[in-house]
């Protein structure tokens, strides 16, 4: 069996969300242009730092729809959602094509939430903490909804 074969994805992506304040679910929208060492232009999260650009799959928000929440695209504050794709499967160090030409090497999966968000108190629970991961660009570009989202390095556990 081929390296490419045991690879997760390939994905799609669904939704472009970008906000210009945090702690604010992101507005949907079909597209996004990356910058190298910084996220999204004109996303509040972007900058010189290890989370510069985050992840959802569908799949985790439609786990919140099943316990009864109105929730969609970018209402976790998720920069790219994604459909087809495990991104639980992609240790820290993997590197993704979305698009043509934007590469992300994931940096960290899960976060801590130190501030309880709106979802938590609705649900008692959140999916961003547990299944969001994070990545930093390593080559800019526009990511488009519909784009694919492709593993070019599968990074090995450690």
């Amino acid at each position: 069996m081929s390296e490419k074969a045991t690879l997760p994805g390939p994905g799609t992506v669904t939704s472009v969300n970008l906000s210009a304040k945090k702690t604010v679910r992101k507005t949907r929208g079909d597209e996004g242009v990356l910058r190298v060492d910084h996220g999204f232009e004109g996303d509040a999260h972007a900058g010189d730092w290890h989370r510069q650009v985050s992840l959802l799959a569908q799949e985790s928000i439609d786990k919140m729809v099943a316990k009864g929440l109105d929730v969609a695209a970018g209402d976790f504050a998720e920069n790219i959602t994604t459909v087809g794709i495990d991104l639980l499967a992609l240790p820290i160090g993997s590197v993704i094509r979305v698009g043509d030409d934007a590469l992300m090497e994931i940096s960290q999966i899960g976060k801590v939430c130190h501030t309880k968000c709106a979802i938590y108190y609705q649900a008692g629970d959140c999916v961003m903490p547990k299944e969001g991961i994070f990545a930093v660009v390593r080559h800019g570009g526009t990511v488009r909804t519909g784009d694919s989202i492709v593993v070019e390095h599968l990074e090995a556990r450690a």
